[in-house]
């Protein structure tokens, strides 16, 4: 198993599974659909407690928050990292940019610069 950054694995532009089930997932729970479950879920806990059913249906309820509470948890952690990274690429093509106009010598960086922050020339 390694330990790299989730946004180095496979290249630039390349996701793997894992990635792309982060992404859907992340779009899943960010909709209308999502909150509207979690509503239903909460609902259901407040339901099970005041009806004072049995003992397993409170675990089970209250499992099943956790186990949302969790994989939330994991997808949020995951989309902050791919974030974190793309943010850094437009820092570093920046940086790269600023350091050639200042030692006067155009070169690749302003290209990598406009791929960087998604400048689509041909306009």
């Amino acid at each position: 198993m390694a330990f790299e950054h989730p946004a180095k694995k496979g290249g630039p532009g390349r996701l793997g599974r894992f990635e792309k089930l982060a992404e859907l997932a992340s779009n899943f729970t960010s909709s209308p659909a999502f909150s509207v479950l979690c509503v239903l879920l909460v609902a259901g806990v407040v339901v099970v407690h005041v009806l004072h059913l049995e003992m397993s249906w409170q675990h089970l309820m209250g499992d099943a928050m956790a186990a949302v509470t969790l994989l939330l948890l994991a997808l949020l952690k995951n989309s902050e990292r791919r974030a974190e990274h793309a943010i850094q690429v437009k820092l570093d093509a920046i940086a790269a940019v600023l350091l050639e106009q200042y030692q006067g010598e155009p070169g690749p960086a302003q290209r990598e610069l406009a791929e960087a922050i998604g400048i689509e020339e041909g306009e």
